[in-house]
């Protein structure tokens, strides 16, 4: 790819490229960024290292353990820079409702939404992590004011004038903005010594995708188990669904030693009077990722902002964690765009306007799923029916119901 930074060289000394941007981290949300940025005129680097070619990448029958529920501000920005329609739409299946049942047992409450009541065609749509990173890569091969480069970084240095990184190939990259887009241990924010608070759930999230009797009818299916944490079905293309189980960890690694044909009986009782029986998919594959809270103490430093699971990661019991990292990128785009010619992209004034612009909404995610994972990982009998009482009398509030719906499908108005 041609080199769209310009060059500065000195006496003795490895040439500096020089770009406006210069994120670190190539996941999903760091090249969505890219592409964005380079939508506005920037010049732009995507510095990660290679990703390793996953099952589901290299067969196409085998449906990919890692999927997100993607909503209307994701699928607006995939959008806005050409990669939703670029995904295989064969396998993104949209969310049309979700049923959400307070525990197990019959007298369990019960709330339910629909894209209907909400007003929307959709009220997110399931989206393989294979799948959203082939069209992003695919779209970076065409994007011209991005140079996507594989390397480590060895030091980061920031002075009023630009923020240098120093590369493990020698080579150094300028910009006027590092994007900090390298995960919940991120390295650049490290290099900031912004602080962060920290807690572990002590869970694990257990992925694995199976093919079910009856049809799902677009529907997510979501537990809150007594004991045995928070269990999820969400929709796949077909009669298949993909679980998204949040275990305490000693039954976390209970279900990933078992035959994955012994979790779809665990699973029977909760699913198949809606579901029917469940069956593995080929081929039989279950992972697991560990479950926390990190909430930084700030979300830019001089020079730097951060985005994506770098800069904040909550509990997956609302399946918000890649609708946040692609809130980020879309507000770091408007007050980019709309700086103006005599700042540049490392403005502080500029970076300030993007840490207001995404405080509420992430302190939102955090304080609500960190609250419901308290709330209902305490299994105390009358706590458990103030529980129930709640969401069935939430369930019969269409004023309430429309407010939590409105920020579940990440959209403020009733038009698209």
């Amino acid at each position: 790819m041609k080199d769209i930074g310009s060059i500065s060289k000195n006496a003795g000394a490895a040439p500096t490229v020089k770009y406006d941007i210069c994120i670190v981290g190539n996941g999903a949300v760091g090249k969505a960024a890219a592409l964005a940025l380079a939508q506005i005129g920037l010049r732009v680097t995507l510095l990660g290292m290679p990703a390793a070619a996953s099952a589901a990448a290299a067969k196409p029958d085998v449906w990919d353990t890692r999927v997100y529920a993607l909503n209307h501000v994701a699928r607006s920005l995939l959008s806005t820079i050409k990669v939703w329609d670029a995904l295989d739409q064969a396998r993104v299946s949209a969310v049309d409702g979700m049923a959400i049942k307070g525990g197990t047992d019959s007298a369990a409450g019960n709330l339910t939404f629909d894209a209907y009541s909400a007003r929307v065609d959709a009220l997110a749509w399931i989206v393989e992590d294979d799948n959203l990173n082939q069209a992003l890569d695919a779209a970076l091969k065409f994007a011209s004011n991005v140079r996507v480069l594989s390397g480590r970084v060895k030091t980061m240095l920031v002075d009023a004038a630009a923020a240098t990184l120093q590369l493990e190939s020698g080579e150094t990259i300028s910009a006027a903005l590092i994007v900090g887009a390298d995960g919940a241990q991120s390295w650049v924010r490290s290099q900031c010594q912004i602080g962060i608070d920290y807690r572990s759930y002590k869970q694990r999230g257990v992925v694995a995708n199976f093919s079910c009797e009856r049809p799902h009818h677009g529907i997510a299916y979501q537990w809150f188990t007594e004991t045995e944490g928070i269990v999820a079905l969400l929709p796949l293309p077909g009669q298949r669904v993909s679980l998204v189980w949040s275990a305490p960890e000693a039954l976390a690694l209970s279900l990933l030693d078992e035959p994955l044909s012994q979790l779809a009986v665990r699973l029977s009782s909760l699913a198949s009077e809606k579901l029917g029986p469940l069956q593995p998919l080929h081929p039989e594959l279950a992972q697991a990722f560990p479950l926390s809270l990190l909430k930084t103490h700030a979300l830019v430093a001089p020079r730097v902002a951060l985005i994506g699971d770098a800069g904040h990661v909550v509990h997956p019991l609302a399946g918000h964690g890649m609708n946040l990292g692609f809130g980020d990128v879309a507000a770091l785009i408007q007050v980019l765009a709309e700086r103006g010619m005599h700042r540049d992209c490392g403005d502080a004034s500029v970076l300030a306007r993007y840490a207001r612009a995404r405080k509420e909404e992430i302190l939102l995610m955090q304080v609500t799923t960190d609250g419901l994972e308290r709330l209902f990982g305490v299994d105390f009998g009358p706590l458990r029916l103030l529980r129930n009482v709640g969401l069935n009398l939430l369930d019969k509030i269409p004023v309430l119901k429309r407010q939590l719906m409105t920020h579940a499908v990440g959209r403020t108005t009733d038009k698209e």
